[in-house]
């Protein structure tokens, strides 16, 4: 009997065990991991002197620093993710920034900055600093010229920055104390604890499968939290009292028919009189009269006040072009440089202030993707002064196709110029390894769709060539000749060529033996420069009734 006791007493302990050992397995299973992860390790900050950044909902790493109480932040950051007017000269030293009407620069390591190179700003902190070969600005001064809030918090020192306003964003309120977690499970670290009433950002509504929503919190800690936790998310927008100086732009008030007028010496200049007598409907002309001479921001001119008054008695206007020709020039040079750039600018408007220029045409075409970002700097300085004086002012560019030449960043054209200018044209050039049209219908046509999606319509001019090339092909050597459209005409003529209409590239096209060599050319005549004006005008038109 007594055996049977101790037995059943040593069961009921076996079993209590089990239930001990089942338990402590149960409780690991399915009770919360109450660990919580460090924010150091989280934020991945290695350098106790640099600060990450978290912009919206996106941690961007370390990109702060805090110097004599002030914060600064990368440059390139800056730049790319806050305020894209915001230009570094590496070669100067000198930070600047470009509105509608001022360019303020200040030095590195200054506290003051001047504007238009002459009124003097002083801050009570210096403007931009260098540290480990990175500049950082002061995120105070990016502020002032910005739509954007910062706050910064502790344990680990972290910027949380603010740029989206009035549109709605998601938020809901914890109706108990939540954690936000790494991840989508309550056996993850905790990031953060969150006590009931705390509002906290909604990324992502309810996993269904992890009854878990992706959250972030007011001082930058994304995560996970239950979504049974909870209140019902709501939008809300977020209000700012800044405003950014609006550009203006001088615009006619009808359609822009330009012609480039090839000026290459002063006599060429007398024979404008013919050229408009030979056209119709034209209301500008840009002669070719400025050069970039140097990498110091020099000009050669071939201007002409009886040219001007020419063209002012016709009712034209005359938007002198500048471009980037000359065999010694590297333009890079002048760009990237703020002094040389400068300069030219001044030169620019001295020419158009001395010949009562109505506008300035630039047509470079010699940028390298290293020197975009330069590029643009000049239309930004050159937009000012021409505002400021009332010249119009003009890009030129090659067609968007591919994305090759996006660093000529039309979109930031249309905003601080006048008219982005759309260059139709050779599409098969000098160098081709194949003959073809110069401008087919479909290479013009997705040149316009691409620039009309960087540019608004009213701002657009699409060049179209008056010009083609007679192509010889001899084997596997080709090589082709630029000819104008009279002499295109002639050549046809001369050789007794029989044309058809293309329909593939909207052209007439013609092709003749002579010997062992092919010679092909696709015309450029009225009925091809017609479909090319109804495509342009099919993306143009301001309504769909004005399409038809």
């Amino acid at each position: 009997m007594k055996n049977k006791k101790r037995i059943t007493i040593g069961v009921v302990v076996v079993l209590l065990a089990l239930a001990a050992i089942l338990a402590v397995i149960m409780l690991k299973k399915f009770a919360p991991n109450k660990t919580h992860m460090s924010l150091t390790k989280y934020f991945q900050v290695t350098d106790q002197g640099m600060m990450p950044v978290v912009l919206e909902d996106d941690i961007c790493g370390l990109k702060a620093i805090e110097k004599d109480g002030h914060i600064y932040v990368d440059r390139e950051f800056v730049t790319e993710k806050l305020n894209h007017r915001f230009y570094w000269d590496a070669n100067e030293n000198m930070l600047l920034y470009t509105t509608s009407t001022k360019l303020i620069s200040a030095a590195l390591n200054s506290k003051d900055c001047y504007i238009n190179n002459k009124s003097r700003d002083s801050k009570d902190y210096t403007i931009a600093v260098a540290q480990d070969n990175v500049v950082y600005v002061a995120l105070d001064y990016v502020q002032q010229y910005t739509a954007m809030d910062y706050k910064q918090y502790k344990k680990p020192n972290r910027i949380v920055i603010h740029t989206v306003y009035n549109k709605d964003i998601s938020y809901a309120d914890a109706k108990d104390d939540v954690q936000i977690r790494n991840k989508q499970s309550i056996k993850s670290p905790i990031l953060q604890d969150v006590k009931s009433g705390q509002k906290l950002r909604v990324l992502a509504g309810e996993n269904k499968d992890t009854g878990f929503m992706k959250v972030m919190s007011e001082s930058g800690v994304i995560g996970y939290v239950q979504a049974k936790k909870m209140k019902e998310t709501y939008k809300k927008q977020s209000e700012t009292t800044f405003r950014e100086e609006s550009y203006s732009h001088i615009l006619m008030d009808k359609q822009v028919n330009l012609v480039w007028h090839q000026v290459t010496n002063q006599s060429a200049n007398g024979r404008l009189s013919g050229l408009l007598s030979a056209t119709k409907g034209v209301n500008v002309v840009a002669p070719t009269w400025f050069e970039t001479s140097d990498n110091d921001g020099n000009v050669t001119s071939l201007a002409s006040d009886s040219y001007v008054q020419t063209a002012h008695q016709a009712g034209v206007q005359v938007w002198a072009l500048c471009s980037d020709f000359g065999p010694k020039m590297k333009i890079g040079k002048v760009l990237g440089t703020t002094s040389k750039r400068q300069k030219l600018v001044k030169n620019l408007i001295a020419e158009a202030i001395r010949y009562d220029l109505d506008g300035i045409n630039i047509d470079f075409e010699n940028v390298k993707k290293d020197s975009g970002e330069d590029f643009i700097q000049f239309v930004r300085e050159l937009g000012i002064m021409c505002r400021n004086n009332g010249v119009v002012l003009s890009i030129d560019n090659y067609p968007p196709a591919g994305g090759i030449s996006a660093y000529y960043n039309r979109k930031e054209q249309a905003e601080v110029a006048d008219y982005v200018i759309t260059m139709s044209y050779d599409e098969h050039y000098a160098g081709s390894a194949e003959a073809g049209s110069v401008a087919s219908i479909n290479f013009v046509e997705e040149g316009i769709k691409q620039t009309v999606e960087q540019v608004p319509a009213n701002k657009i001019i699409n060049a179209v060539p008056f010009y083609t090339r007679i192509w010889s092909t001899t084997g596997t050597d080709v090589s082709s000749q630029a000819v104008g459209m009279a002499m295109a005409q002639e050549y046809i003529k001369a050789h007794n060529i029989e044309t058809v209409w293309d329909e593939e590239t909207c052209q007439n096209y013609g092709e003749y033996m002579d010997g062992d060599t092919y010679n092909q050319v696709w015309l450029e005549d009225a009925q091809s420069i017609g479909v090319k004006l109804n495509v342009c005008l099919l993306y143009t038109s301001p309504s769909p009734r004005d399409r038809g």
